[in-house]
């Protein structure tokens, strides 16, 4: 058995990083990859999606040409062959960087393969053993098939499959009224396609507030997407032209779509790696069990990235490597525990987000502030003619602390960030309330919103 300082399986965000870090303090380190090096995010995430996502605004905005006095002779054309080469290359180049800087690594063996434990401090890669005082999983995650009547006699996409698509779908029905539908939804849309948004509950992204729920499917339903909301009991049949999606529990209600995108959440990718031989603890969904420093029930053994469901994000995964890595080789002290979430949705406009939900800040029972502003009263957003969506502030009333907001809006996914650092520098409401923020920008209007800040009753 070879043994080494510490294994790494997977090379999504969080592996390489630590490996870089591990090497460079003069550890010997085995990173094990089985399939495609960059993980989720390179490969079928963030960067293939955003890139088409790209592609469906350069539309959008071209049929819009006129509204800004430019005039397009020629009619607008898709050529999805062209798009989805384009995202391609930007995967291929992210890819090829990352694997290159590890097979390139000093103290870094790389092996392409499936590993497995085969012991607590062991794994097995294609009938090879290997050994480490220190292993760490980050093994990534996967599109969730949930079992529904029908699913298994038709043929559908995920987010894997469908970036493989070279030919517009005449129909697209979106199984799944969260992030990753939402975003396909509308790039389809904006491709030419017709698009159905199918989701079981009585609204669309259920965890953001009823507000900006209602007004994300307004902004949706305005370029001609149809959205059908609490359909309980989806099932799939084959068709003379397509799938057929029922709707309800009755069957009296389909709609019968050339393509199907089932887009209901994701999974880890832990039940292939033998983590019974190690003793490895995961929880009902198979995410697997990690303290608030991401180690797991076994000494020796950490979980980072999606497959410990303590976030299913790219910048969630990197900072559970810089939460290791602070921990084992700085000496620090840092904790999950103590990140404050922020995230994006990346429709158009893009909802920013960070800490609670003006719901879930009610339900802590504090004294609240709140604050709430129109995009059309934006000056950015008027100048672009981009003025749908709101943005919003909300505050302890106490402590003088942003507890959360939402920017959904032109440049609300940067726009947020100014308000995710005051968070984390854990500042007074009023330190960004007299910021001189740069004129025109969406960011300038931060500090008019907490000047309006007013207790929640009031609102």
């Amino acid at each position: 058995m070879k043994t080494f300082d510490a294994i790494i399986i997977g090379a999504g965000q969080a592996g390489p990083s630590l490996a870089g870090r591990l090497t460079a303090a003069g550890k010997t380190v085995l990173l094990a990859e089985r399939k495609l090096f960059g993980g989720t995010c390179v490969n079928t995430g963030c960067m293939p999606t955003k890139a088409l996502v790209a592609s469906a605004y350069a539309a959008h905005l071209a049929r819009r040409g006129s509204d800004f006095g430019v005039t397009i002779d020629s009619p607008i054309r898709i050529d999805m062959a062209r798009i989805r080469e384009r995202a391609a290359t930007v995967t291929q180049n992210a890819r090829s960087g990352v694997e290159n800087w590890l097979k390139g690594m000093e103290r870094c063996t790389v092996v392409e393969g499936h590993a497995r434990f085969a012991g607590p401090n062991e794994i097995e890669i294609d009938g090879e053993r290997y050994g480490a005082p220190n292993i760490f999983i980050n093994a990534g995650g996967r599109a969730n098939i949930p079992d529904m009547p029908g699913i298994d006699q038709i043929d559908y996409l995920t987010n894997r499959g469908i970036l493989e698509l070279d030919r517009l779908p005449e129909h697209l029905v979106v199984i799944g009224g969260s992030y990753i539908g939402l975003e396909f939804a509308q790039m389809y849309r904006r491709f030419g396609a017709e698009v159905t948004i199918v989701e079981k509950g009585p609204r669309l992204i259920s965890r953001e507030d009823e507000d900006i729920s209602e007004a994300i499917r307004q902004i949706l339903e305005k370029e001609g997407i149809r959205c059908v909301l609490n359909a309980e009991c989806i099932s799939f049949r084959k068709a003379d032209n397509g799938i057929e999606v029922g709707l309800d529990c009755d069957e009296t209600s389909n709609v019968v779509g050339t393509h199907v995108l089932m887009a209901v959440g994701r999974r880890p990718n832990t039940d292939d790696l033998g983590l019974d031989k190690a003793g490895v603890e995961t929880d009902a969904r198979g995410y697997i069990k990690v303290d608030d420093r991401l180690a797991t029930n076994v000494p020796g053994i950490w979980a980072l990235g999606d497959c410990n469901g303590r976030g299913a994000f790219t910048h969630t995964s990197y900072n559970d490597y810089e939460i290791v890595a602070a921990n084992l080789l700085d000496g620090g002290d840092r904790r999950h525990s103590d990140r404050i979430m922020g995230y994006a949705l990346y429709i158009d406009p893009p909802l920013g987000r960070v800490g609670m939900s003006e719901n879930e800040a009610r339900k802590s029972g504090r004294p609240l502030l709140v604050s709430t502003r129109p995009m059309s009263r934006v000056g950015r957003a008027v100048e672009k003619d981009e003025t749908q969506g709101f943005m919003r502030v909300i505050a302890d009333a106490q402590t003088r602390r942003i507890l959360g907001a939402a920017i959904l809006g032109t440049g609300g996914d940067e726009a947020i960030h100014g308000i995710l650092d005051m968070m984390n520098a854990d500042a007074d409401i009023s330190t960004l309330q007299w910021a001189v923020p740069i004129h025109p920008t969406v960011s300038e209007l931060i500090p008019t919103l907490i000047g309006d800040l007013k207790p929640a009753d009031r609102q």
